[in-house]
């Protein structure tokens, strides 16, 4: 059987498509004697067959909205995954605004929408409006490696100006352990373990801090809102005399936020909030793997095909 092409056979195209998805495009051209063109098109071919065999699900009752960077100087596009079934299913949009996620609930439909309940994203208003607007039905979620992220933000500021604020010799504590005090402790070797520990020794306002943030994770463990709002305002009375403006300031972030950050505390709203975080450090291997290509189908296609089996 010819493939569209009708320059080779499908089945010809499928195993190029199939090395595809573990080599380079200039890899697979040199091992089969074709362009990189020539593979390129084969490729697309392979992964829009693959897409039609196994296209989104009709049911999307869980999503999970995210912006990636697509080149250099802050281009953006955004993708959606379903994480029922635990893969992306759309990526478009020239940037990150209410109307490039408008486009994913545009090409779903409406009906289709309907159906979407939860949508897991980071607290940036255009997707939230966005999603309010065209999935009726849907509880907005916040994602936890986001928040996180926020607070680790604040940590590093905290450090940063007590660096500034302290003397030569307590600078020694704190110089070049960024990573240090960022990472968890269970992620440290013993080296990294004994200067989390000196530099928790040295100075109190970090050692404050670090334990602020180690906590602060014990919030997405509870099932009861009540419970998890007891915790939040424990949480935030240790703040009191700190002087910590950072932390302040990511208290407020959360305050300001807490319905869709609360709104997992739901039985029914405990979804996997680590596969986006996953799918985007798959996209930049992708990426880099795709190095030179600006064709956001073709972006599109190798993102979406990636977490479809391949057939046997």
């Amino acid at each position: 059987m010819l493939a569209k092409s009708a320059r080779f056979t499908q089945r010809f195209e499928d195993r190029i498509g199939l090395l595809c998805r573990e080599m380079s495009i200039k890899r697979v051209a040199e091992l089969n004697n074709l362009s990189w063109d020539q593979v390129r098109r084969m490729e697309k071919c392979y992964m829009r067959r693959l897409l039609e065999q196994h296209p989104p699900s009709q049911q999307l009752r869980t999503i999970g909205v995210d912006e990636i960077s697509t080149h250099k100087g802050h281009t953006y596009a955004v993708v959606v995954a379903d994480l029922n079934q635990r893969r992306p299913i759309w990526l478009g949009g020239q940037g990150r605004t209410e109307q490039d996620l408008q486009l994913f609930f545009d090409t779903m439909g409406p009906e289709r929408c309907k159906t979407v309940e939860l949508a897991v994203m980071d607290m940036w208003k255009p997707f939230r409006k966005a999603t309010l607007s065209h999935a009726p039905n849907a509880q907005i979620v916040y994602d936890k490696f986001h928040i996180m992220r926020h607070l680790a933000d604040a940590l590093d500021q905290v450090r940063r100006s007590e660096y500034k604020r302290v003397n030569e010799k307590e600078r020694r504590f704190i110089k070049g352990q960024r990573y240090t005090l960022l990472s968890h402790k269970a992620n440290l070797d013993i080296e990294g373990r004994r200067a989390l520990q000196m530099l928790l020794k040295a100075n109190k306002r970090l050692h404050k801090a670090y334990l602020l943030k180690e906590s602060f994770g014990q919030l997405w463990d509870y099932n009861n809102p009540t419970w998890a709002r007891k915790f939040f305002e424990s949480w935030k009375d240790q703040l009191r005399w700190q002087r910590l403006k950072p932390f302040e300031k990511f208290a407020a972030l959360i305050e300001r936020h807490w319905d869709g950050i609360i709104s997992y505390c739901h039985p029914d709203h405990k979804v996997s909030l680590g596969f986006m975080e996953g799918l985007n450090n798959k996209i930049r291997v992708i990426q880099r793997r795709a190095y030179g290509i600006k064709d956001q189908e073709y972006l599109m296609l190798k993102v979406i095909t990636s977490f479809i089996k391949e057939p046997k």
